[in-house]
This record gives structure tokens, sequence and C-alpha cells, in this order.
């Protein structure tokens, strides 16, 4: 890397342009260079592709490349009269195959959905494109987006930070995206961790919002409403002018809460017999202690109804796929053994009346009460390193349901509850891959995330991108 921050590829216009290396700048500084004229959004997203040329081979994030179509979207920004107002002015950004995308067929990670070509963007791509980002690509998913790892027949979605390992799911493939630096910034979503899973496996930063902030809409039922969309960053900065974008609000500065916070710290786990290793306690420790030393007050406290709304969470999770097949045209001999599975059980749990809005709202309302005298929660994401990166959709529904549930217990309660929860970098394990942080908090309470987020980001920086992908770096060649 340079002293900026950028990766150093390519050269020219297209790698280093009139203001420097291209590839490897946070997405407010690309968007400030296009504002101004100093490059072009089409110079932007020629780099970016280049570079994702370069990467894609080794990881496998991108299902689709819009390659013209993204050079015909950069020139339009750049002969917009209203360039200057656009908080993402070309951008290059990828999304999560599970959106819709006008002119795109989306698969939801199913190799039996060919068709139809999508029509109109789903609104968050509206927002996107509106703010000037340029869509170069949709990324793959775990088929009906339901697992931990992102894989499917033929292609592995490989970790940038250890090619041996997944990049988790199921965004796993907008991970890997931003991880590689193909993009700045990728969408995802998040319905039991999607988001906040692979953030912590790439060392990136993710918001998933709280119910209703962004606008939903990914599928039959959203797993009755636990999906929210989102994004994924290598800044904070970068993950805060992409969520006011999606949330349809204006871009601001992050505001102080304006006195020291009360943030309790829980690293006990919601499942049964998943437990955080030594490294991953060791990363919250290390935070709670940064955050005491800037003034915040931390406490020990577990949150009640953790693990029954964990456990409320997954006959919702059975639903979905059922629910997602059907939305999708898909036939259960159109699905992979494993999610066949899947899409039967939820199909007998809908008819058992497992799926309870009012267990949900009594469950909201109970873990919304522990945060009455505390401001934020500080967890573990996960319990070790992230997955192999193998065919998990070669194995069995079980096998796939136990090393999901394993290795992320942390997330779900969140999506169960639509409560707002925040996935940063908290360092290295010794074995070099990232460790991650979560922070959850009440309802309304992303900004206040964000800001935290951004103080640890200032006194605990992380390495933005993978050192794989610092072309100053040896190279790791992917495992066969």
């Amino acid at each position: 890397m340079d002293a900026s921050g950028g990766l150093r590829v390519g050269a020219g216009p297209d790698g280093d342009g009139r203001g420097g290396p291209l590839v490897g700048r946070p997405a407010t500084e690309l968007a400030a260079l296009v504002r101004s004229g100093e490059v072009t959004a089409v110079e932007v997203v020629r780099a970016h592709l280049a570079h994702l040329d370069e990467v894609e081979p080794r990881v496998g994030a991108f299902r689709v490349v819009r390659r013209e179509a993204a050079l015909a979207e950069a020139h339009a920004v750049d002969t917009a009269l209203t360039r200057f107002a656009m908080p993402l002015a070309g951008v290059p950004v990828a999304v999560k195959d599970n959106v819709a995308v006008a002119g795109e067929v989306c698969t939801d990670g199913s190799a039996a959905r060919t068709g139809p070509v999508e029509t109109r963007d789903h609104e968050v791509v509206t927002r996107l494109r509106r703010a000037g980002a340029i869509v170069v690509g949709i990324t793959r998913v775990p088929e009906l987006c339901l697992y931990a790892a992102t894989d499917g027949p033929g292609t592995v979605t490989r970790n940038p930070w250890d090619t041996a390992r997944s990049a988790a799911g199921s965004s796993g493939g907008s991970a890997a995206a931003v991880a590689s630096g193909a993009v700045p910034l990728a969408h995802g979503n998040d319905g039991l961790g999607s988001l906040r899973l692979p953030a912590a496996a790439c060392g990136l930063v993710t918001l998933k919002p709280g119910r209703g902030v962004v606008p939903a809409g990914i599928g039959a039922d959203d797993w009755s409403g636990m999906v929210v969309n989102g994004a994924l960053a290598t800044t904070v900065a970068d993950l805060a002018v992409a969520h006011a974008v999606l949330a349809g609000e204006e871009p601001a500065p992050l505001g102080a809460p304006g006195r020291p916070l009360r943030i309790a710290v829980s690293t006990r786990s919601p499942v049964p017999g998943a437990r955080a290793d030594g490294p991953a306690r060791a990363a919250v420790a290390a935070v709670a202690a940064v955050l005491t030393a800037a003034g915040h007050t931390v406490v020990r406290r577990d949150p009640p109804g953790n693990l029954a709304a964990t456990a409320a969470a997954l006959p919702r999770w059975m639903t979905g796929a059922a629910d997602d097949a059907a939305h999708l045209g898909l036939a259960p001999g159109d699905l992979q053994p494993r999610s066949r599975t899947h899409a039967r059980v939820g199909r007998a749990v809908r008819a058992a009346g497992l799926v309870r809005p009012r267990t949900a709202e009594r469950l909201r309302e109970r873990i919304t009460g522990f945060f009455a005298d505390v401001d934020l929660l500080l967890t573990p994401v996960t319990t070790g390193p992230p997955l192999p990166a193998r065919p998990w959709h070669e194995r069995s529904f079980l096998a796939n349901v136990v090393a999901d549930a394993h290795w992320g217990p942390w997330t779900a309660a969140w999506n169960l509850t639509g409560l707002p929860a925040l996935v940063l970098p908290a360092g290295t394990r010794p074995s070099g891959q990232p460790l991650a942080v979560q922070l959850a908090g009440p309802p309304g309470s992303e900004g206040r995330l964000l800001w935290t987020a951004g103080e640890l980001e200032r006194r605990l920086p992380w390495r933005r991108y993978a050192p794989v992908f610092d072309p100053t770096a040896p190279s790791v060649p992917a495992p066969a």
C-alpha cells in the first residue's frame, strides 16, 4: 500500500489517476475527487475493474461483473448536472445477489434460477444509484442466503485474509469484494448475522440497522421480518455515508452523544456449547479497555432473553427457505439437498404455528428494557476463525446448521428483536485472520453505534485491506 492507503495497482489514469492511486481509497475520498472533477467516475471504475480482474480468480466474490454497463453508468455520473451533490459520486459498489438490479437476473444463490431479468431496481439500489454509486457487479451468496459460508456448485468464495477460509455468509461475496479492494463499498443484508459474520471474517465494519430504518423486501417475507439491508465498508466514515444513503437521509457528521457512555460487556454465548475462544475474548477485553480509557463506563452484564431470542429466531430462518423458494418459483427438486431439507423442515414449522409474532415482540420489549441504564452492549461475534473454505453445499443440512450455530452465536437475537447492531475489526488472530467485536443498542441507536465505532477506529485503528492484496507483500496462492 502507498502512504495514502491506496493499493498500487495498474498505471496511468486507470490505476494512478490525477488524484493519485484510486484503488484502495475510501469511498468518501473517491466521491470527493469525482465531485471536484479531479478525476472522473470512468477513471475510478476502470481502475477498480482492473483490480477486480486481478483478485477475482483468487476469491470468487462475483457472480456477475457489469463491465460495460458500469462504465456507461460512470459516464452518466460524469455528465450529470447533479454530480456535485452526490455523496457517492463515481464510487464503485457491489450488490448482493438477492435484491433486484435492473437488467440482471436475481438468483438468490440458486443455479436453477435463470430468469427472468429484473426490470426495476430494488429501492436500496435506486438509492445507491441516486447518490452516484456505480454498480460494478452482483456478488455471490449461498443458496437462498441460508448459510454462514458462501459456496455453490463449482465455486467457493474465499476470504481475502486467508484463502483457506470462507468469507462467511450469506453476504460473503460482498465482504470478499470489499476486503480484496475490488470495491470500496458493498450492499448486503442480514437475517441471522449475514452482514455481521462476513464483516467479522473479512476485517470490515458493518451496521445491521434496526427494523424499518432501511427498506427491506428481499424475498417472500424477509424471514418473517428479520432481514434488513445494509452495507459493508473499510472505514466508519464510509459506512456512515452508505447507511445515510440507504436510509434516505442526508449524510452528516456523526454527532457525539454529549456525555460518556455506559457500556455493558458480555461474553456469555446464547448457544449452549458454543464459547468464544481466547483471541475472541481478548478482543472484547481490549475494546473494553480502550472504551474505559476514553472515559466511558464499562460494566459486566449479560442481557436477558438472549438465549430465548436466538431460539425464537430459528423457526423464522427455517420457514424462510420454503417461502423464498416459492417466491422464486423453485420446486423442491431444484434445490441443493441441504436446502431441500431446510425447506421441508420450514414447511413443518409453519404448519405447527411456531412462528409467533407475540414471542418476538415480548423479547424485543425485554431486551430493550436492558438498555434502560446502559447505552450499548459489547459482545464477541464469533467463537473462532472463519469456517474452512470448502463446498459446504455438498454436506448435510445438519452439518451446516451445527457449524453455523457454533461459529456465530451472538448475532441472531438482534434480528429477532429488530434492534441495531454493529460489527467492527478489533485486531488480528495469531494465525493472521481478523478479530472483531459487536456493539448492539436500543431502538434508534444507529447514530450512537456509528459514533462509538468511529471513536474506536481512531483509538484502535485497523488494517483496511488484507495483506495478501497489498502488492508489496508476498503473494499467498489460493489452495487447490
